[in-house]
């Protein structure tokens, strides 16, 4: 940001915006002639996009991170074979900034032990300052489905205890059958799953900008943000030229997943994604945002969930009602005669 320029997320006044909109202009990163920075809304809609783009990027190193997983230990391979991996994917449709500094990353060599990758000196433990866990808080808060950035969180936290990690590798057993396949085609696969991911993340992610927007009164354009996000930041990516597409064709786009091309991309890489997160379950390696990147899409395409289990339970054990198919209001029945 300091060489290239940022991608800058204002909020408040709009008049207050535009007495300084031309030094935010030119300090701004710019893609296409175009400025990464705009007046996003009212009040506190700056930092509530800039706290939305940190849970997004919690998601994005999260799957990526399981990419690594899968591939170094799954299919054996060490870090010049890695970074080639990541090299090729940032070349195509993955392009973006966390591919190509990871790729970086597997490049560099310890300076203390000469010769040694310096990521397999690093330990397993990643910290935050907590802009995911609030992005998470405030999508339970406002009842937005944002899985696979909880799932970052999550796993963040659970990164946190190495020593008991360690402890429960020799009690605890998984599969010990070895992957069995041709690597090239499941990294392949691999990298179509990663892409679906990457979208579910940035749906996630933006369906909690379009109900913060409506609560909060921000008055937020998502075509603005996803314009803004192409340059200077850490989830810029070659993706969201779609994204932004998506949102000037339709505004109001209840989700991402919904716009025709997006969705189509999806539809075609599905399968991808399901036989990655079969074979992390098969192979004992986690893969959690993997697996609930599909879980998040298969649940937004069933018109039908069991969620009506629910709602009779709570109102079994704690007449808390129930609506029906076929007529308006709420119900409570005395499920138990005893």
């Amino acid at each position: 940001g300091a060489r290239h320029g940022p991608s800058l997320m204002p909020g408040g006044p709009a008049a207050a915006y535009e007495r300084v909109r031309l030094i935010l202009e030119a300090a701004a990163a710019r893609i296409n002639g175009e400025p990464c920075v705009t007046h996003l809304g009212t009040g506190s809609a700056g930092h509530y996009v800039k706290m939305v783009h940190n849970g997004i990027e919690y998601g994005l190193m999260q799957l990526i991170a399981e990419t690594y997983d899968l591939m170094k230990r799954g299919l054996g391979m060490n870090a010049e074979a890695l970074a080639a991996v990541y090299e090729n994917w940032n070349q195509g449709e993955l392009g973006s900034y966390l591919l190509e500094i990871t790729a970086h990353i597997f490049r560099r060599t310890d300076e203390v032990k000469a010769g040694m990758p310096l990521i397999d000196m690093i330990l397993d433990r990643a910290r935050q300052k907590g802009t995911g866990k609030w992005a998470v808080s405030e999508a339970m808060e406002l009842q937005v489905p944002t899985p696979t950035i909880d799932v970052a969180v999550m796993m963040r936290n659970l990164s946190g205890n190495p020593a008991a990690r360690k402890a429960a590798e020799g009690m605890l057993l998984g599969p010990a059958a070895p992957f069995e396949g041709d690597a090239g085609r499941f990294i392949g696969g691999l990298g179509n799953a990663l892409f679906n991911s990457f979208l579910g993340t940035y749906a996630q992610g933006m369906a909690l900008l379009q109900s913060a927007s409506a609560v909060y009164g921000y008055g937020l354009h998502l075509e603005a943000v996803a314009r803004i996000w192409r340059g200077g930041c850490i989830i810029r990516a070659a993706l969201l030229e779609d994204i932004r597409a998506a949102y000037q064709t339709s505004p109001d786009l209840p989700n991402l997943m919904l716009d025709p091309h997006i969705g189509r991309e999806i539809n075609l890489r599905q399968g991808d994604l399901r036989s990655v997160v079969r074979t992390a379950v098969d192979l004992g390696l986690p893969a959690p945002g993997l697996a609930a990147s599909l879980a998040y899409f298969d649940a937004c395409r069933s018109a039908w969930l069991p969620a009506n289990l629910i709602s009779a339970q709570r109102d079994y054990f704690g007449a808390h009602t129930y609506e029906r198919i076929d007529a308006p209001g709420i119900f409570h029945t005395e499920w138990s005669k005893d």
